[in-house]
């Protein structure tokens, strides 16, 4: 197997090494400056919560997801997401909540910056069984510049009774944060 090496002008170096594979390969690079992102080494992560929280009724409030499945890169910490590369992220959260005696609405956000970017409208689950786990999801695809942007997954369950849950993640009712760079800017 034959490769070819380039050195960095003071440091690094770029290996190009023909697959073992019989046939022609072909890689194209596309005319770019900074860093060029190829399909497989996009910054990706997916974090899911491990306990349960219990917000005020109808208050807005930072969900924390405890556990990491996967970072790629290490850009999230204390469950705020700050990526390393400016680009276009595929962003989902989903959060499992109820109440104690009846949930009667809830909401979910992402938070760029500390500012709502989006949300997805309160439904309304009045009639429904008082008792089990609602799922909420919200996903978009979001901007962000690489170096000072972050984003956080805030959320609201207004019920009855004496309190209201987060619940930590189980296989059928995900509390998960999750997101992929799919181009970078």
């Amino acid at each position: 197997m034959s490769s070819v090496v380039i050195s960095g002008d003071t440091s690094g170096s770029i290996s190009l090494t023909v697959p073992s594979v019989a046939g022609t390969n072909t890689a194209t690079l596309p005319s770019a400056t900074g860093t060029v992102m190829v399909s497989g080494n996009m910054p990706a992560f997916s974090y899911h919560s491990i306990a349960n929280q219990n917000p005020t009724s109808a208050v807005v409030t930072k969900v924390i997801f405890g556990q990491q499945d996967f970072d790629t890169a290490n850009s999230v910490s204390s469950s705020r997401f700050t990526p390393q590369v400016a680009g276009y992220y595929q962003m989902t959260a989903s959060v499992a909540m109820a109440a104690d005696t009846s949930l009667t609405g809830s909401d979910i956000y992402f938070f760029k910056n500390g500012t709502n970017l989006s949300s997805i409208p309160a439904f309304n689950v009045t009639g429904l069984a008082t008792s089990g786990y609602y799922t909420q999801t919200v996903t978009a695809l979001i901007y962000m510049n690489g170096s000072t942007d972050y984003l956080e997954v805030y959320a609201t369950a207004t019920g009855t009774g004496t309190l209201r849950y987060f619940f930590s993640s189980t296989a059928n009712h995900p509390t998960v944060f999750q997101g992929v760079l799919v181009r970078s800017a």
